[in-house]
């Protein structure tokens, strides 16, 4: 009356013509919903653009690439109603991968907000002398093409937070965004670095940044001289009501150390006025230019080899 072995699961469709079979058993129907929700994940990782993704050197984004569903759409494509300018956004970069994670998405959506027509260059410097800053930002600046004739001068630990900072094409002068009064750390009246924006032909007329700082510091300050050797006048922010927390800080110095040593003749160079160095005399070479996308957020790396001649600058790199 009670038989022993247990009837299989009985599926709600009784056709023979069905492509699946009458009978299933318990186990069998749960390793095909298994399979089935396997697949489903798979679908979903693959058609999701979270990764940094290559294009190879010279290819252009055609459309944006599907987003992923907890992450909202970032647009790539540049409204032609937008302002004719367009921004090369110079970052200096090595080893801070972290906080390049975070600093491409954050810049490409909120210059999108504010349609600033845009492109960001990561300088990644990849030879084994000292961190140089300013010769990033002159290859930077050569290497950025004719497509922008402006440039942000812009730290990728600095991340703008008030949509009222201004990243439009500065035409009466060089407009130092993270200035004095905003700036988390630094104060001084004569402080031009973080995020500076200038047109190309200023920055031309400053013959660009000195080649002789390496290591951490001091290549803002020389800038600052030069700004005011070439007759242009630098203007700040007014009317920001949002003080030290107009932007957010990511460097941690706990954890990552600035290269602050002073070698050699350095402690005395530092505070002089390059009279001849500069744009015109950035000795490198490019290792490779690769477009990527960091969460949707397009961006071109530039693989930098920068070159010291150790007569002049033996504090280059450490013995």
């Amino acid at each position: 009356m009670f038989p022993s072995r247990r009837k299989a699961a009985q599926l709600p469709w009784g056709d023979s013509r069905s492509f699946l079979p009458r009978k299933y058993s318990v186990f069998q129907l749960f390793f095909v919903c298994l399979f089935l929700a396997f697949l489903s994940l798979l679908w979903l990782q693959l058609s999701c653009s979270g990764d940094m993704s290559q294009a190879g050197q010279g290819q252009e984004l055609v459309s944006p690439p599907k987003a992923c569903p907890f992450e909202p759409p970032v647009s790539l494509e540049e409204d032609p109603s937008w302002a004719p300018h367009r921004l090369a956004v110079l970052v200096p970069f090595r080893e801070r991968f972290e906080e390049l994670l975070v600093f491409v998405p954050h810049m490409h959506h909120f210059l999108n907000k504010k349609k600033i027509r845009h492109h960001i260059f990561v300088l990644n410097q990849v030879d084994h002398f000292r961190f140089n800053r300013a010769s990033l930002i002159n290859v930077g600046f050569l290497e950025s093409g004719n497509s922008t004739d402006y440039i942000a001068m812009h730290d990728v630990d600095l991340l703008p937070l008030n949509e009222e900072l201004d990243y439009s094409f500065p035409e009466a002068g060089p407009f130092h965004v993270a200035s004095p009064e905003l700036h988390p750390l630094y104060h001084y009246k004569t402080y031009v670095g973080g995020i500076l924006l200038l047109t190309k032909q200023h920055y031309q007329l400053c013959n660009g940044m000195s080649n002789r700082f390496w290591g951490w510091g001091r290549e803002d300050d020389e800038f600052y001289r030069r700004i005011k050797g070439a007759g242009l006048q630098l203007f700040r922010p007014s009317g920001i009501k949002t003080g030290y927390k107009t932007f957010r800080h990511l460097h941690d110095p706990a954890w990552r150390k600035r290269d602050q040593k002073r070698i050699a003749a350095q402690k005395q160079e530092q505070f002089k006025l390059d009279r001849e160095g500069g744009l015109n005399s950035v000795r490198y070479h490019l290792d490779s230019r690769t477009l990527v996308s960091v969460a949707g957020a397009p961006c071109t790396v530039l693989n930098i080899a920068l070159d010291c001649d150790a007569a002049d600058t033996p504090w280059c790199a450490f013995d």
